[in-house]
Formats: C-alpha cells, sequence, structure tokens
C-alpha cells in the first residue's frame, strides 16, 4: 500500500556564496522577504501541503534557523503586555508550523550527501525535497501539487520548469514525454550538460521533488560528478531511468535566494502584495520608476 508523504527535508547547509558578504554571518536562509525570513517561506509550503515532520539539514554557524522555529517565552510576553497581538500570534505561528529537526551536514560534499544525512529521519517513507534556495510563491503551494502527483502515480516526482537554452549548462536537463496537462513522464536526465547532445531538453528541475526511500541505497552509492560533489541529480538519473520517474510543471514563481537578484525580485513582488504594506510600497515603486 502506498504511503502518505508526512515528512519533508530541506538542504539549508549551503555558504551561501552567491550573497556574499550579506551570508558572511546570517546564513542566507534568514535573509528577510518583507519580514519574513525564506526558510519560512518554504517550511510554510511544506505546512500548508500536509507535512508534519520537517528535517532542515543545516552547518556550522547556521543555528540561528533553530532560534528563529523555537518559541521565545520573554519576547512573547512583552507582546502580550504590549497589547500588540497580532505580532504575538505572528511569533507563535512561527514555531507551531510543524515538528523540525536539524541534522549537520558536517563537509560540504553536494546536494546528494546532504540528502544522504536525513536517511535515519526518512526511514522507509516517502519524503519530499524542498531546495532550500528556492522560495516558490502559488496559491496550490508546489510542495503539495507534486504530493498530489505521487499519489496518482505512484513515482517519484519532481518540479520542473523550462529554462533558456543558454543556461541549461548550469542545470539538469531532462528527456521528457507528456502525460496530462503539465505532468511529463521522465525516463532519463543530465546534471550540467556541457555538450549540446547532453541536452535532452530545456526542462530543468527547479525546487522541489517527492523522493521515494529507495534513493538511499542509490546515493550511497553514488559516484562524485559536476563539481566533484555527489549530485541528487546522478542519483535521480537511475531512479529514473530503472522505474520512471513524474515531472510536474509545477504553477507558482521561483525565486533563487542564492542569487542577489533573485532576493531583489522576491523582496519587491511580495511586498507589493503585502497587506500591510504593499499598497504604501506600490506607491512609492511607481514615484521611484518615474524618476529613472
Amino acid at each position: 500500500m502506498q504511503r502518505r508523504v508526512r515528512k519533508a527535508v530541506i538542504p539549508a547547509a549551503g555558504m551561501g556564496t552567491r550573497v556574499l558578504p550579506a551570508s558572511k554571518a546570517m546564513p542566507k536562509e534568514m535573509l528577510p522577504i518583507v519580514d519574513k525570513p525564506a526558510i519560512q517561506y518554504i517550511v510554510e509550503e511544506a505546512a500548508k501541503s500536509g507535512i508534519e515532520e520537517v528535517l532542515i539539514i543545516t552547518s556550522r554557524g547556521k543555528s540561528i534557523m533553530e532560534d528563529h522555529f523555537d518559541r521565545a517565552p520573554v519576547l512573547e510576553q512583552k507582546l502580550q503586555e504590549s497589547g500588540k497581538v497580532e505580532l504575538y500570534r505572528a511569533v507563535i505561528e512561527s514555531a507551531d508550523l510543524a515538528n523540525i529537526t536539524y541534522v549537520r551536514q558536517k563537509e560540504q560534499k553536494g546536494l546528494g550527501h546532504a540528502i544522504l544525512c536525513a536517511k535515519n529521519f526518512v526511514g522507509d517513507e516517502p519524503f519530499a525535497v524542498l531546495y532550500g534556495d528556492d522560495v516558490i510563491i502559488s496559491e496550490e503551494p508546489v510542495c503539495g501539487q507534486l504530493i498530489a502527483a505521487y499519489e496518482k502515480y505512484g513515482k517519484a516526482c519532481v518540479g520542473i520548469k523550462e529554462v533558456p537554452a543558454s543556461d541549461i549548462s548550469r542545470y539538469s536537463s531532462l528527456a521528457v514525454q507528456p502525460l496530462e496537462e503539465n505532468i511529463y513522464a521522465i525516463d532519463n536526465m543530465t546534471e550540467k550538460p556541457q555538450t549540446p547532445e547532453e541536452v535532452l531538453s530545456l526542462f530543468s528541475i527547479l525546487g522541489r521533488c517527492v523522493l521515494t526511500p529507495d534513493i538511499f541505497e542509490i546515493l550511497e552509492h553514488t559516484a562524485p560528478g559536476a563539481g566533484g560533489e555527489i549530485q541528487l541529480t546522478d542519483a535521480m538519473r537511475e531512479l529514473a531511468l530503472n522505474r520512471g520517474m513524474v515531472g510536474v510543471d509545477y504553477v507558482g514563481k521561483r525565486y533563487d535566494m542564492g542569487n542577489k537578484l533573485g532576493i531583489l525580485q522576491a523582496i519587491v513582488e511580495v511586498g507589493v502584495k503585502h497587506a500591510e504594506v504593499g499598497e504604501d510600497f506600490t506607491r512609492y515603486l511607481k514615484a521611484f520608476v518615474e524618476t529613472l
């Protein structure tokens, strides 16, 4: 019997070199999008998708993430005493999104190695992977879109999008066949293709996966690939070749929070829709654009 997806893994151990010096002392996952850190948007997406247990893969210097999702009794008391009810609720909500645990990736050996660190947490259950660099804003949580596809087809799923041909060498390339609407069958993939012959399509894995626990046995025997790291894509390729996978061209806007432009885009586009400051921020932006 197919088991329900109730666990999620968020790899968040990277050093954030693309956004230095901001990430020198503060994890890039804690960079704010208006009034919440990026990592909270990702945990919220998991929770809205029915995820109950979350494992965040961290590294040295990232314990601030644990503090963020913990209770803060002194702060909570002061907010209550000051009558700041909405702020109090916001602080409480961040601590009650899911049961969150943490494990450190002690060596930077790639995304595949980071996922392997979650083996004991996952056990023999299917699980979602939400990449720590990728905040995706959508009406229906993207993690939930993938879970629905997994439940329908019974195969591991990846969130996919087409990328420009000029950028495909920085991503993965997937061999896809249409199944229905925005869902595709995947039977092969290449990580960071460097020649035209290696490009299978312009569809690439971006930000989200639902994997079956047999991925761990594959990862344990996966040799270092691109960049000398253990690549999750290499392990998923074996899964795709042997069992097939499903790709979901998800509905949602992805922001790369490991990229300076992506951070700015997220702040602006989320900011104009923010319930508290959206209208004022939009007026400011319109006036500012007139000065350019």
